[in-house]
């Protein structure tokens, strides 16, 4: 959910004001389709914490902000594609990460 809303959900306006994208049946939901080939992940290891109300997990909004942490990843990658084309400085990156967004934010001049 979190990785959706970083990455996909976008909300879009005609020259008008008027909202483009109204509901569900213009939103595309991430698939598996949209994880990578190779997606790598390490569990805590160990006891489990003792003082939480009956072995709770976090649920609704701590997972959903948890998301935040693919902002960061696509905007460390955009850092590594701007270094090797020899750009350097701040950068804006637009959220959602969208391909378009990610373009943009590669080719940006710090001036």
């Amino acid at each position: 959910q979190g990785y959706g809303w970083v990455s996909m959900e976008d909300t879009l306006y005609g020259p008008d004001g008027k909202l483009l994208t109204r509901g569900h049946d213009e939103y595309n939901m991430p698939t598996i389709a949209d994880c990578p080939a190779e997606f790598n992940v390490t569990l805590l290891k160990g006891k489990g914490k003792q003082h939480v109300l009956y072995s709770s997990k976090g649920i609704g909004e701590p997972p959903f902000f948890n998301g935040v942490s693919v902002y960061f990843a696509v905007k460390d990658a955009v850092l590594a594609a701007r270094r090797d084309a020899g750009l350097t400085g701040k950068f804006s990156l637009k959220q959602p990460t969208t391909p378009d967004n990610v373009r943009e934010a590669c080719a940006q001049t710090p001036f």
